[in-house]
């Protein structure tokens, strides 16, 4: 597999989810539990692309990381692995174009030749930003080859000079019709079919037609079944509702110098999720280890921040994230950008269950 980087330039510094895309976001996030919202890292990725021009910056990765709790590093990685994702700017209208055997064999090379002559090399975006193109493994249209994707729509059955018109049309602007490019219906014969075209093979009037079966020998009776044997009775399940407790040998284990605990009443507390990066498992966590306020975390060392990363397993986060930083704002009663958001309830992983 092709070594796959993302463009750090082009990406700029932030992205934002456009609004009608949030409910998507939530059905995605509805259908796993709350310990395993990580499981949508995937479909969130196709959305932020769509929401990103078609591609997917560095900063829209960073976007599904934080909503999902995961390190930016797992996020990367999956979006480098899969192809579907693409890491650098495309145009207003991406050609896909298969170059796999079936559509190879039925002029896929000469297709090539059209994009590279009308849009330029491979990932090229024309000046106009209106077009750009890759070639891709097989579609899944291998009886229509040889065939292209342009953004979300499959169109197959192609020439030369009926690729070349449909991308002078998206160039100037004009509609272009999707799918089959010859008189066919999906995957029909083309012209129409001449087998199976009886009526009463679609219509229901066959239903009720009766086929007589010869006279077949009677079964022989089957065996008596074998008695049971007991089972043994089956130990509970175990659960994954309520993380394990820490024992004091696995805390000891971790790296680097454990914070000072402390007691804080309830009333004193502060929304520790105001700070980017801890949501509400983070909280909870923190919480079992005595840290409840925003003073606490601007007071930790770099052995404390050793420590905790590792307690967390998220290696080099805090740093990025600068929790501290952040803390030492909100300890002396500032506000960031992200804690107003949470503050005004627009980010989703800042809540708690329930809100």
């Amino acid at each position: 597999m092709a070594l796959r980087r993302f463009d750090i330039e082009a990406g700029g510094d932030a992205f934002a989810f456009k609004a009608e895309t949030e409910p998507t976001i939530d059905f995605w996030l509805g259908k796993y539990p709350a310990a395993r919202k990580q499981s949508a890292v995937i479909p969130l990725l196709w959305l932020a692309q769509k929401d990103n021009d078609g591609w997917l910056s560095e900063p829209a990765m960073r976007e599904v990381a934080d909503r999902l709790e995961m390190p930016y590093i797992r996020v990367y990685e999956v979006a480098t692995f899969y192809t579907m994702f693409r890491l650098k700017p495309v145009g207003k209208h991406h050609i896909q174009l298969c170059g796999t055997t079936p559509c190879m064999l039925r002029g896929a090379n000469d297709l090539k030749q059209v994009c590279e002559s009308k849009i330029g090399k491979k990932f090229a975006v024309t000046d106009d930003g209106k077009l750009s193109w890759e070639e891709v493994e097989c579609l899944g249209a291998c009886a229509n080859a040889p065939m292209v994707q342009i953004n979300d729509d499959y169109f197959e059955d192609l020439t030369v000079d009926g690729l070349g018109e449909i991308i002078e049309k998206l160039r100037n602007g004009a509609d272009v019709t999707a799918g089959p490019q010859v008189d066919r219906i999906n995957s029909a014969p083309e012209g129409g079919t001449d087998v199976l075209t009886e009526a009463g093979l679609f219509d229901g009037s066959r239903n009720g037609a009766v086929t007589t079966l010869p006279n077949l020998p009677e079964p022989e009776p089957a065996p008596e079944p074998e008695p049971e044997a007991k089972a043994l009775p089956e130990e509970p399940a175990p659960t994954n509702t309520a993380r394990e407790e820490t024992t004091e040998e696995e805390v000891v284990a971790v790296a680097g110098e454990r914070p000072e605990a402390a007691e804080v009443a309830e009333a004193e507390r502060d929304n520790l999720k105001e700070i980017k990066g801890v949501g509400p498992v983070n909280e909870g966590q923190l919480n079992e280890l005595g840290i409840y306020t925003f003073a606490q975390i601007a007071a930790w060392t770099p052995a404390n921040v050793d420590w905790v990363e590792d307690f967390l397993s998220f290696p080099g986060r805090i740093a990025r994230e600068d929790w501290i930083g952040q803390a030492k704002v909100l300890a002396a009663g500032g506000e960031t950008e992200f804690s107003k958001r949470v503050e005004a309830g627009e980010v989703d992983s800042s809540k708690d269950e329930g809100e």
